[in-house]
């Protein structure tokens, strides 16, 4: 079905607001799995520190040495920085996610107020033209030669 007057013009323009959204949508989805390896990193980084203090417990119970004690606290320093590193990427992201959400929002709602105008033309043209054949009908049982009943 072909689409009448302004609704048909309008059409390109919501399937360019249309192919903005998916795009708008893709990119949210793309930043939400940079979130999710972020946050499983640090979790990672989290988990490889727990375990290399609970080292330190079981041979510091043992007794340590100067040189072994200064490779541990030079490793956790490492450790730690990596960890910084990683809560900064995981806010960079999360950035990012929380910046396409509000672009995809934006287009999501720009395609609804076009869908929305098209369907009130195609509504409006409908009833223009349900009158239009009203008009029609009207005239045409006024033509017609009226039967008198004797």
């Amino acid at each position: 079905m072909a689409l009448p007057g302004r609704a048909a013009r309008l059409a390109p323009v919501v399937t360019m607001a249309e192919e903005a959204e998916r795009k708008a949508a893709q990119r949210l989805g793309h930043f939400q799995q940079q979130v999710a390896q972020a946050q499983v990193k640090l979790a990672e980084l989290e988990r490889f520190r727990e375990d290399y203090q609970l080292q330190w417990i079981n041979r510091g119970g043992q007794g340590v040495d100067g040189n072994w004690l200064v490779n541990y606290q030079r490793f956790l320093g490492q450790l730690e920085t990596a960890m910084t590193q990683q809560r900064q990427s995981l806010t960079w992201h999360q950035n990012n996610l929380n910046n396409a959400r509000g672009a995809w929002q934006q287009a999501y709602a720009r395609v609804e107020g076009l869908r929305k105008l098209v369907q009130r033309y195609l509504d409006e043209a409908r009833r223009a033209e349900d009158k239009r054949e009203q008009r029609l009908l009207d005239e045409l049982s006024q033509r017609l030669p009226r039967q008198s009943h004797f």
